[in-house]
């Protein structure tokens, strides 16, 4: 089941022209455009026809940057992006607080610089925050900050 908050509208248009035939799919994504408040005509019209071919073109163009991409996935992403860092901090500060046990000990920082991200957003998130350069993915499902954010 598709939930607005947290999933991305454009994987569910990806999914739509990777399944072209697939019923089940369109509904889906014809579904999901009122909670996710699409406005984007081509988009809608694309959909009503069940045109995969306007939908992978219309991808393409949110992926390149030649388009902008919907209000609703930007709104995902960033707050995706504000449970990663908080999420980060707290495990940082969690790991600061346990490195010297003792009250005069010399408080070292910790070395953590990535981790897994929150479960409540789907992996496809993850993945588009670092196709964009937002995140930098590692092994095992781990992601952490570029270098220029501040680590």
């Amino acid at each position: 089941m598709f939930d607005p908050q947290m999933e991305l509208f454009s994987t569910l248009l990806a999914a739509a022209v990777q399944e072209p035939d697939s019923e089940a799919v369109w509904h889906a994504a014809q579904q999901a455009r009122g909670p996710c408040q699409v406005e984007d005509l081509d988009v809608s019209a694309a959909l009503e026809s069940r045109d995969a071919v306007v939908l992978a073109v219309i991808l393409e163009q949110w992926s390149s940057g030649k388009r902008l991409s919907p209000e609703h996935d930007r709104e995902v992403l960033k707050r995706a992006m504000k449970a990663f860092r908080k999420s980060l901090k707290v495990t940082r500060l969690d790991a600061e607080s346990s490195l010297g046990v003792g009250p005069m000990s010399s408080g070292r920082h910790s070395g953590i610089v990535g981790m897994r991200p929150p479960d409540r957003y789907p992996p496809a998130v993850w993945e588009e925050l670092a196709r964009q350069g937002r995140l930098v993915a590692g092994k095992f499902g781990v992601y952490e900050l570029p270098a220029e954010a501040g680590n």
